[in-house]
């Protein structure tokens, strides 16, 4: 789609990401005039910044972006990237939402009843803003990572592609989450020497009594409870669990990873002379992560023995493989090391946000989406309300309270600002 930039916006959407596009959607259908700004191209994340043998994490069935369902004949299954990226850019088309890509938004800022937005493209003003720009922006990697020898291939995940790419040797992945579990085992089963530096993630079954364990979730109502619910106000600053959907679904065990050739060490606490170097806390971390593996389990128990569901019968993981000391360092050269992959995660870039909506940690201060700000919204978040909001599955529900909320702001807006919506 060709625009041509007006002068006033009713709905300013910052991000063309699923977010934004699902907000994107339901402001049609309220017919209300917007612009999307995507810095880069549209839901250019999928396809710029996963690696080759990326999959889903969770079930198909889950892909439910608004008027989007997956409509394949494998909802148990776990799309591959090709299949997602077709998936995405059919919701695109559907969209067709009115986006100016490659236009950077460079300042946003309430003036008397209205919002300037300053962008690459120009400026306009708006009676209302959503930010739908993620806390993914920025790839973070530690400063330690200046220190590593100059010869040493450094690559975040966003630009890990396969094996490949990588020069011959070992590699060390900084990172136990998601991304690093899964890019540890694409090189490990690529038969490459592989160093993985553990740290606070935890770990979930793929399949547990006969089941995936994302559809025993959803059935005791775990993608239900909001982020308002006793205990769960944290969740936002957590890592995901690792497992993975690769060839039709499967745990990941880094113990047994161990007895298969792959290093472990604890979390990594700085670079010093050509070495790497670690906290003694691998235990800690291995033992946490199982205790949430089979915490969940438990939970499944419970629900299987309340309902009196006939399934196969219950297990606790043993460990397979225990630390027999505490590795605190790795030397780079001795272990032929060449290539190190941060899997160390993403921080935010609200720099262009010039409103007082951030609580302490720089996280926006909001209400599933809605700040104290009137005419200002935020999405696509994890844990913006529900274990969903960040992704596929819940991502549109929480676009449609945002947008929902936002007509009836600019219903209930000012004569002048109904003026300036009209426009």
């Amino acid at each position: 789609m060709t625009l041509s930039l007006k002068p006033h916006y009713s709905a300013v959407v910052i991000g063309g990401g699923q977010a934004g596009l699902s907000a994107s959607h339901y402001l049609k259908k309220h017919d209300i005039d917007h612009v999307v700004f995507e810095k880069k191209t549209v839901a250019h994340k999928w396809k710029d910044e996963r690696w080759d043998a990326f999959c889903l994490v969770t079930p198909n069935w889950q892909c439910q972006l608004p008027d989007h369902p997956y409509d394949g004949d494998d909802p148990h299954g776990f799309m591959v990237k090709d299949e997602i990226l077709a998936y995405v850019d059919r919701f695109v088309k559907k969209v067709n939402a009115p986006v100016l890509e490659g236009t950077a938004v460079t300042s946003v800022e309430k003036i008397g009843d209205l919002f300037k937005v300053e962008t690459s493209a120009g400026m306009v003003t708006a009676d209302s803003v959503i930010l739908a720009t993620s806390l993914y922006s920025r790839p973070a990697i530690p400063r330690a990572a200046e220190r590593l020898p100059e010869e040493i291939v450094q690559l975040h995940t966003i630009d890990y592609r396969n094996p490949n790419q990588l020069p011959e040797g070992a590699v060390v992945v900084v990172g136990s989450g998601q991304s690093g579990c899964q890019i540890a085992e694409d090189l490990h089963l690529a038969g490459r020497k592989v160093h993985m530096v553990t740290g606070n993630a935890p770990r979930c079954a793929r399949f547990y009594r006969g089941r995936d364990v994302v559809d025993w979730l959803s059935d005791v109502g775990q993608y239900d409870i909001t982020v308002e619910h006793d205990g769960m106000t944290k969740k936002k600053h957590d890592t995901n669990h690792y497992l993975t959907g690769r060839d039709g679904g499967r745990d990941i065990d880094l113990r047994k990873f161990a007895l298969e050739g792959m290093s472990l060490y604890g979390r990594m606490s700085g670079v010093a002379a050509g070495k790497m170097l670690f906290s003694p806390n691998l235990k800690d971390n291995l033992d946490a992560a199982d205790r949430v593996y089979n915490g969940i389990n438990a939970l499944i128990d419970r629900h299987i023995a309340e309902k009196g569901i006939d399934a196969p019968p219950a297990s606790v993981y043993m460990p397979l493989w225990e630390p027999s000391s505490e590795p605190v360092e790795l030397d780079l050269k001795v272990e032929n090391v060449t290539s190190v992959i941060w899997a160390t995660g993403f921080s935010p870039d609200w720099s262009y946000v010039g409103l007082p909506i951030f609580d302490g940690t720089g996280y926006p201060v909001q209400r599933r989406g809605v700040t104290g700000i009137d005419g200002v919204y935020v999405l696509g978040l994890p844990w913006l309300w529900t274990w969903g909001s960040g992704r596929f599955l819940a991502v549109g529900k929480d676009a449609e309270h945002v947008v929902d909320h936002l007509a009836d702001y600019l219903e209930a807006g000012q004569p002048a600002l109904r003026q300036a919506a009209s426009r």
